[in-house]
């Protein structure tokens, strides 16, 4: 939890700066581009690593397969992220006072998370930071903050996620013109597009073939001195906490 936190609170923030003076002032170069790469790598697999470890620690569903749904999932964390924080770069490009739009954005993922009722942490004030930070992941990937069946919040945040990523480079181009003679304007549209598609293509794979359903073998009964009762209700007061954390 710990690392993912820091990957969205500390990584994608660079990156986006990183873009945004690559694609805005010039300042490029082969290894640099390989850097970022490599960063955007990362930051899809440690969504990858957390939703495998999480489903791993919850006795009530299945784990996450290796191979191909591990791929797919991947892909698709990957590809929508990656055109995102492009996207996003784009806006700066455009006017740093895009700043403000994705100020609101947050606001609006924060006040979802408020909305739901998430029950994460054990005290008030660290269950506001909680959904504060959550706010800061819904601006770059989606959340199941809940636990719950969220096709409809998911299909709504591609929908709205889709439609920034088209807007991105258009506002660019309609605004200033003279992007089309840079030479990493039409590269990186292309990209963004592109991205998307196949992005959300994957998330419709992985959902309707690859995604494991169903519920695991529950294990055997830990031996010890706890009596039954209470080993019982110990038990359903963890599920009850794990069934609240974080899913992606």
């Amino acid at each position: 939890m710990l690392k993912l936190f820091e990957t969205f609170l500390e990584s994608v923030p660079q990156l986006v700066l990183q873009l945004y003076i690559m694609l805005g002032h010039g300042h490029r170069s082969i290894l640099q581009c390989i850097c970022m790469v490599g960063s955007f790598i990362n930051i899809a697999w440690a969504i990858v690593d957390y939703r495998r470890c999480l489903r791993r620690s919850l006795p009530q569903v299945r784990e996450m397969p290796s191979g191909l749904p591990t791929f797919v999932y991947l892909l698709y964390k990957l590809l929508t992220i990656t055109t995102h924080i492009l996207s996003l770069s784009l806006f700066l490009v455009l006017s740093l006072y895009s700043t403000l739009g994705m100020a609101v954005v947050w606001l609006a993922g924060t006040v979802w998370a408020h909305w739901v009722r998430t029950d994460f942490c054990t005290s008030r004030g660290l269950e506001r930071l909680y959904r504060i930070i959550v706010g800061v992941v819904l601006m770059f990937t989606f959340f199941n903050v809940k636990g719950q069946d969220t096709s409809w919040p998911m299909a709504v945040y591609y929908v709205l996620f889709a439609l920034v990523n088209l807007a991105g480079p258009l506002l660019l181009v309609l605004v200033r013109p003279e992007v089309n003679d840079a030479e990493y304007f039409w590269p990186v549209t292309l990209l963004i597009f592109g991205g998307t598609v196949l992005g959300l293509a994957c998330l419709l794979l992985y959902y309707t073939i690859c995604h494991p359903r169903g519920k695991s073998l529950q294990a055997d009964e830990v031996d010890g001195h706890m009596g039954g009762q209470e080993r019982e209700t110990e038990t359903s007061d963890n599920t009850v906490r794990m069934r609240n954390f974080l899913q992606l």
